[in-house]
C-alpha cells in the first residue's frame, strides 16, 4: 500500500563517514513524484538509536560504537537534542524513561516528571475573579515553570547502569555547543513562527534573534558557549551542579523575576527533587504486552485502552482503507480519553482506579458501546473497578505538541524508550545558563473543581502534571519486541495507538506503519492530517457520524523492532530525524 504525504523533510546533516552514517543515510529515498524524500526501513544487527535530529541521533550512535550501553548513548542523545532541537526539550525540563534491563530481564520505569513548586497555590493559573487565565496569558514567563527532572534523570540512571565515564558523555554537546551548528529548517521555521513571544525576554531574543530583531535563518550557525559552560559544570559535578549552586540560583532568579509573569519556583525545590522508579503499567493486547509509564502519564493507560476496544472488531479483515476501521478506531479513543479526562493524575496525590481502568471485562463492556458503521453520538467516562468511590469531575487542561521521543538499543540487548519534553514549544522561552526553561504547570487543569468535585489533575504543590507522553515498550514472549513513542502533546497517544495498529493488524512493516497518514480522535472530533490521502475518507466518515477537522498533525514517531535478523528502525519523514544501527 502506497501512502502519500505532502510533507516537509530535510536532508541528513551527519557528523560522521561512518558506517553506521551510511546506514542512516541509506533511509532517506530519492525524491517521490510527490517531490518528497520518502525515509526507509533501516536494518542492522548489532545496535541502533533513532531520534529526532540526525546530529542527536549520530552522537548516541558514536557513544555505542564507542562501548558505550544504552544508557550512556540516552545520556549523549539528550544533552544534544537540548543543544539542536531546544523547541523540543532539554535540561529545563523532564522525561519518561521505560527501561528493558538485559541483564537482569526486567523492565522498568523512572519518572523524571516536572513538579509543582512547594509555593505554587491551586489558584496560580487563575484571574482575580477565579476564571482560568488565557493559555499563553500562562504560560510565557516564571509562573508556568515546573522543577527540572531531566538532569537527574540523566545522573541517576547513570549511576546505576552506565558503563563509559559520566564526563565522556557530556563532551560531545560541549564541543557542539562551542563551535556551533546550522540551524535546522525545522528550528529556523518555528522561531520565525514564535517570533512575538520569543522577543519578550532578552536573554532568549539575543540567542535566537540577529541583531537587527530578525530571526535567525536556517543554515546559520548557531553557538552556545554558556550551555557549554553548563555542561561542563554537570559533567564535573554530575545532578548536584545542576541543583544546586550557582546554576539552581540563577534558574530561580530566571523564574521569580520574569517580566510581567514571574513564577514561584524556589531553590528548595531544585534541592528535594527526586527521580521516581516505578512499576510498567503493562495492556495485553494480541500476543504482546504493551508496556509503558504509569501514572502521572496518561499514556500508557489510555493507548492500552484504546488498543483492548480495537481488538473487539475485525480491524484486520477490514483493512487500513475502509472508513469503518478509522470509525471504531476513533470511538475507542474518544471513549478512552473520556476515562483519561475523569480519573488520570499523579496517583501520589490522587486516588486512581489505574488496574480497573485495563481490567479486561471493564474494557469489553466500553467496547460494546461501539457499533460499526455508526459513530458514538456521546461519549463519557465510564466506571471502572475502583478500590473504594471517589467523586471526580472532568478534566480542563490544555496539552499542546512539542516534546521529542528516541529509542536505543544497545548490544547487550538493553533497551531505552524516552519521551523528553520542556512542554510548549520554546517552553515558557525563558532561557538561563544556555538552556530554555518549561512550561510544564500548564499542563495541570487552571481549574481545581467542576460541579462541586475535584478535578483529578488540579495543581496542588508538589504534584506531576498529568501527560500524555507515551514511550512504549512491547514485550512478546517477556522478550522486548518494539520501542516506540511520539511527541504530539495529548496527539501522542493517538499517533502511539495507530502505529501499533497499522504494524500488529495490518502488516505494515515499522516504517511503513508511521508514514501512515494520521487519523486520531481525543475529544470528539476526529482530526485527519491534511495533504495525505486520508483526506479522500472524509466524506464517508461524516456519513458515518463522525465529525471531521482535516488539519496538520505533526508527529515525531521514533522505532525500533527486534526481528531474528537483529534491529529494524524507523523515523518519522515529518521530522528531520533518522535511524542510526550497526
Amino acid at each position: 500500500m502506497q501512502w502519500t504525504l505532502k510533507l516537509i523533510t530535510t536532508s541528513l546533516l551527519l557528523a560522521s563517514t561512518s558506517g553506521w552514517a551510511d546506514q542512516a543515510a541509506d533511509s532517506v529515498a530519492p525524491e517521490q513524484s510527490t517531490g518528497v524524500e520518502q525515509k526507509r526501513l533501516v536494518t542492522a544487527k548489532d545496535w541502533m538509536v533513532t531520534a529526532a535530529n540526525p546530529i542527536a541521533t549520530q552522537a548516541g550512535a558514536d557513544i555505542l560504537a564507542q562501548g558505550g550501553n544504552a544508557i550512556d548513548a540516552m545520556v549523549t542523545t539528550q544533552l544534544m537534542l537540548g543543544l539542536v532541537e531546544p523547541q523540543s526539550s532539554g535540561i529545563g525540563g523532564g522525561a519518561f524513561l521505560v527501561y528493558w534491563d538485559a541483564k537482569e530481564k526486567k523492565l522498568t520505569t523512572y519518572d523524571g516528571r516536572e513538579t509543582a513548586p512547594l509555593a505554587a497555590t491551586p489558584t496560580l493559573f487563575q484571574n482575580d475573579k477565579g476564571e482560568p487565565l488565557e493559555f499563553y496569558d500562562a504560560v510565557v514567563g516564571g509562573r508556568s515553570v515546573g522543577t527540572p527532572g531531566t538532569v537527574k534523570l540523566m545522573w541517576e540512571t547513570h549511576q546505576k547502569y552506565g558503563k563509559l565515564e559520566w564526563n565522556k558523555l557530556i563532551e560531545p554537546a560541549i564541543k557542539l555547543a562551542q563551535q556551533g551548528f546550522e540551524i535546522s529548517p525545522r528550528l529556523a521555521s518555528l522561531i520565525e513562527g514564535d517570533a512575538e513571544r520569543l522577543s519578550r525576554f532578552p536573554t532568549t531574543k539575543a540567542y535566537f534573534f540577529n541583531p537587527d530583531g530578525s530571526p535567525k535563518a536556517e543554515g546559520t550557525i548557531l553557538k552556545n558557549p554558556e550551555y557549554a559552560a553548563t555542561l561542563t559544570t554537570i559533567a564535573k559535578q554530575g545532578a548536584e551542579g545542576f541543583y544546586q549552586g550557582e546554576i539552581a540560583t540563577d534558574i530561580v532568579k530566571t523564574v521569580q523575576t520574569a517580566a510581567g509573569n514571574p513564577g514561584v519556583l524556589a531553590e528548595q525545590d531544585l534541592d528535594i527533587y527526586q527521580i521516581k522508579q516505578r512499576d510498567a503499567v503493562c495492556a495485553p493486547y494480541q500476543s504482546y504486552d504493551v508496556c509503558g509509564m504509569g501514572p502521572p502519564s496518561s499514556g500508557a493507560l489510555t493507548v492500552g485502552q484504546i488498543l483492548a476496544m480495537t481488538e473487539q472488531f475485525d480491524l484486520k479483515g477490514w483493512g487500513a482503507e475502509n472508513p469503518k476501521s478509522w470509525q471504531v478506531i476513533a470511538d475507542a479513543s474518544a471513549l478512552a480519553f473520556a476515562d483519561r479526562g475523569m480519573y488520570m493524575a499523579d496517583e501520589d496525590f490522587v486516588p486512581m482506579p489505574t488496574t480497573g481502568l485495563l481490567n479486561a471485562e471493564y474494557l469489553k463492556q466500553r467496547a460494546s458501546l461501539i457499533t460499526p458503521g455508526k459513530a458514538l453520538e456521546s461519549v463519557s467516562a465510564g466506571t471502572p473497578p475502583w478500590d473504594y468511590a471517589q467523586l471526580q469531575s472532568q478534566d480542563e487542561s490544555i496539552e499542546l505538541p512539542s516534546t521529542s521521543h528516541f529509542n536505543v538499543v544497545d548490544g547487550e540487548g538493553n533497551v531505552v524508550s524516552i519521551t523528553t519534553t520542556i512542554e510548549n514549544a520554546f517552553g515558557s522561552r525563558l532561557m538561563v545558563r544556555g538552556f530554555l526553561l518549561n512550561n510544564e504547570l500548564t499542563d495541570f487543569s487552571f481549574r481545581t473543581h467542576s460541579d462541586g468535585k475535584p478535578i483529578a489533575n488540579r495543581l496542588e504543590p508538589g504534584k506531576r502534571p498529568r501527560s500524555s507522553m507515551a514511550s512504549t515498550i512491547i514485550m512478546q514472549d517477556d522478550k522486548p519486541y518494539m520501542a516506540i513513542g511520539s511527541p504530539g502533546g495529548s496527539r501522542i497517544i493517538g499517533y502511539v495507538a495507530q502505529a501499533i495498529i497499522a504494524h500488529t493488524q495490518w502488516g505494515m512493516d515499522i516504517q511503513s506503519a508511521i508514514n501512515q497518514p494520521h487519523l486520531l480522535n481525543r475529544f470528539g472530533t476526529v482530526d485527519i492530517e491534511q495533504g495525505t490521502s486520508f483526506e479522500s475518507m472524509k466524506s464517508e466518515l461524516e456519513k458515518l457520524g463522525l465529525q471531521i477537522n482535516v488539519r496538520d498533525l505533526n508527529s515525531g514517531l521514533h522505532a525500533i523492532r527486534f526481528t531474528k535478523e537483529g534491529l529494524e528502525g524507523a523515523a518519522d519523514p515529518r521530522r528531520e530525524g533518522a535511524a542510526i544501527g550497526k
